[in-house]
């Protein structure tokens, strides 16, 4: 989906239409959840923090976030895909990759498909989509924002290697601001760059990513649309309106995320063995510290002591926490050939 929650916004109250909107917290430690594509005009993007994306756009509308809106528009998109096929997988609630090999209705074309789907999401929920149609699903999703906002793109597969070389690195999916800065210090910044790399050099500067890369940029990812996927963890996190650095306080919020993070868990009715705690300081340094059981947790009781352990072996602190999360990971249970048509929305 186009800026989906921004777009959400706007659909929903008219006053904001063409105008540039954020949506997201409206304190000084808030970041941005969603921004619209007239906030993007402006260097304004999710994850951003409020008082940078204000300073970027003086004119920033902030909106707080409807959750109930989101679900229900997410709800009715979901149900158009499944119209067309079982091979959902959901990325978030704005995204999925759909393999279309086996259609249960529509034209034999993934292209036709999209075009199919993007018109019954507008006409279902008022809202834009972009989708990428390609032989896999790195391919697709890297075709899903090449023409976005509202954009269709086929990479085909006689063309994938031809439009990779032409890639600027930045746009690869897996390679985030970090690791694109990386390639660049290495002297490579485009896919016909990467493509002159060999394996064992990739995997010498990026670790296990390194092979990853290596194949990306040969039009290679035999991963499968799985229609149900793991969670892989369940975590709730907090920023704090001003640093803390005393314990009674620290630990009083520390409880609080924990106590949302593990009504999370029931209502997933699942069990985990790995908890991690994360601590980001005043400077934006960033920890983090884990602890894999022997047992699965089984009670919130069990998931504080645990967790508080872990807290306690930082203390004491050499300078104030600006956030605390708490995750659970390394579950009991969850949802346990190549595709030719693949598309991402």
């Amino acid at each position: 989906m186009d800026a989906f929650f921004a777009s959400v916004e706007q659909r929903d109250n008219p006053l904001l239409r063409g105008k540039p909107v954020a949506v997201g917290g409206t304190t000084n430690r808030s970041v941005i959840a969603a921004a619209s594509y007239e906030a993007r005009k402006f260097g304004v993007h999710s994850a951003m923090p409020t008082v940078t994306a204000l300073s970027k756009c003086p004119g920033l509308i902030l909106v707080k976030p409807n959750g109930k809106a989101y679900r229900e528009a997410s709800e009715i998109i979901q149900s158009i895909f499944f119209e067309y096929t079982d091979a959902v997988e959901p990325l978030s609630i704005d995204e999925a990759f759909l393999d279309v090999t086996f259609h249960k209705r529509g034209p034999n074309s993934a292209t036709l498909i999209a075009k199919e789907i993007k018109e019954k999401i507008y006409n279902a929920t008022q809202l834009t989509s972009s989708a990428g149609i390609s032989y896999n699903k790195f391919l697709a999703k890297v075709a899903s924002d090449y023409r976005k906002p509202n954009g269709l793109f086929v990479i085909k597969p006689e063309e994938a290697i031809a439009f990779l070389e032409k890639l600027e690195i930045n746009q690869f999916y897996g390679v985030g601001k970090v690791s694109a800065q990386k390639f660049h210090e290495l002297g490579i910044h485009t896919g016909a760059d990467l493509k002159k790399c060999d394996l064992q050099s990739l995997k010498h500067w990026f670790g296990k990513a390194g092979e990853y890369y290596y194949h990306i940029v040969r039009g290679i990812d035999n991963r499968e649309v799985a229609p149900f996927r793991e969670r892989k963890s369940i975590g709730s996190e907090q920023t704090f309106e001003i640093d803390i650095a005393e314990w009674d306080e620290i630990y009083d919020r520390f409880l609080r995320i924990i106590d949302r993070m593990w009504n999370s868990a029931e209502r997933k009715n699942t069990e985990a063995k790995t908890i991690t705690i994360k601590i980001k300081f005043f400077d934006f340094e960033v920890i983090t510290r884990s602890h894999t059981l022997d047992i699965f947790v089984t009670s919130k009781e069990q998931l504080v002591y645990e967790a508080t352990l872990l807290l306690k072996k930082e203390f004491p602190l050499t300078k104030p926490i600006r956030l605390l999360g708490v995750t659970l990971s390394n579950f009991r249970t969850g949802f346990e050939k190549p595709s030719q048509m693949i598309f991402k929305f």
